[in-house]
């Protein structure tokens, strides 16, 4: 196993620098590039504290990576109905797998509306499948259409409404996981 390639891997995937993972740990960037290139191993204390700086831990680390799951059946989908904001709310992808995308459809009635979001990290996909939505992005109103998609850092407030009088439903992705 290439210890050193899947640790530079997941700091790559946090989008951090060898500086700033030394720092995080009080190490040198000098030892974080000898790990990544297996010139030295790291202490098992270490190597606890890398993995949890990276977002992950030793069981994570050391799957198989042809474990990890990529296809999703329908029956194990998990189907959320909120009558009171009038939408169903269809999760796609088990959050105890830890991916960075959160893919959910989100089928509105009409007057139906999603959740608030306040403002938080990441960014948001959406592509209508079927009707029209208004998405509300810090407080601003936009009309999407069947076909039409959005995009947008999730650092203010969003969500998303069916002021007509179809049903609508739309693929809508986030990361990091929200819904």
């Amino acid at each position: 196993m290439n210890i050193g390639e899947k640790l530079r891997n997941l700091r790559l995937g946090q989008k951090m620098t060898q500086a700033e993972l030394a720092n995080k740990l009080g190490l040198t960037k000098g030892y974080i590039s000898q790990l990544e290139n297996d010139l030295t191993s790291p202490s098992m204390q270490s190597l606890f504290a890398i993995l949890e700086a990276l977002g992950t831990n030793v069981q994570e680390f050391f799957s198989p990576q042809e474990n990890q799951k990529a296809i999703f059946k329908k029956d194990s989908y998990q189907v959320i109905e909120d009558p009171n904001l009038k939408h169903i709310l269809t999760k796609m992808i088990p959050h105890d797998l830890k991916y960075e995308m959160d893919p959910v459809i989100l089928e509105l009635n009409p007057g139906g509306q999603s959740h608030i979001h306040g403002a938080h990290s990441g960014e948001e996909f959406g592509l209508v499948l079927e009707g029209q939505i208004l998405l509300v992005l810090n407080q601003k109103r936009y009309v999407i259409k069947k076909g039409e998609s959005f995009y947008y850092y999730a650092n203010q407030e969003h969500y998303l409404m069916n002021q007509s009088f179809e049903s609508a439903k739309v693929l809508w992705i986030s990361t990091p996981p929200m819904f």
